[in-house]
């Protein structure tokens, strides 16, 4: 018998303050990223591990201020003055650790957010002393910024995250795939993406309901 072909469908990703789950490992970085006139300082570190919700985060903020978001490797092309006019977030900072002319151009753009009180939003993996950028004068601006931090997911931002990722894929699984999945995955955002994904795929090549004997096979066949 031929074997059903899959197709990879486009994932719809809803970024709404709505579908943003707080629990205890987010709580105070929402608080932060929701009341940028409660900074201490004009620009906000905001950091977490991959799939922690540091891009769902910065929408919302985009969203309540009307910031522009740019991803840090555009900076070097980017109308810099025009951007540091109103409330901006760029994202993946430490994409440019050793890209000298998008370094000085954030630079550029972090003393005229300053000079003008414009809150200006920052993102990467770890903590901005780790960001490790070549270029020390804005090395040490990100340094002095507020940092907040998502923290690893506890159970209950974990179940919901992966739930989030069924929904973005238009799916529904069986009410105990996740409950399955939660107590025998690696306890992180990226697994839960992975394992999600592993799961669509293979439900699309078997054309099954995501069910937890599936997961099961997921679980036991990947290391997740």
């Amino acid at each position: 018998m031929a074997r059903q072909l899959s197709f990879d469908l486009p994932t719809k990703e809803v970024l709404g303050r709505d579908d943003f789950f707080v629990s205890p490992a987010n709580r105070l970085a929402v608080a932060m990223v929701e009341n940028p006139d409660r900074w201490p300082t004009h620009a906000l570190a905001l950091t977490g591990q991959a799939g922690s919700g540091k891009t769902h985060l910065t929408h919302v903020w985009s969203d309540l201020t009307g910031a522009r978001i740019v991803m840090a490797r555009e900076l070097a092309e980017a109308d810099i003055p025009a951007l540091a006019a109103g409330p901006v977030a760029v994202e993946d900072v430490t994409d440019i650790a050793n890209d000298r002319d998008a370094l000085n151009a954030l630079f550029h753009l972090y003393n005229l957010t300053a000079e003008q009180s414009v809150p200006l939003l920052l993102t990467g993996p770890t903590p901005p002393r780790e960001w490790n950028l070549t270029l020390p004068d804005i090395q040490s601006r990100v340094q002095a910024a507020c940092h907040v931090t998502l923290d690893a997911p506890d159970d209950v931002l974990l179940s919901a995250v992966l739930a989030k990722l069924f929904a973005d894929r238009q799916i529904t699984p069986k009410p105990d795939v996740i409950p399955y999945l939660l107590a025998h995955m690696e306890r992180s955002f990226a697994a839960a993406a992975e394992v999600v994904q592993k799961l669509d795929r293979l439900s699309l090549d078997e054309k099954r309901t995501i069910t937890r004997k599936l997961a099961v096979r997921v679980i036991n066949t990947h290391d997740i």
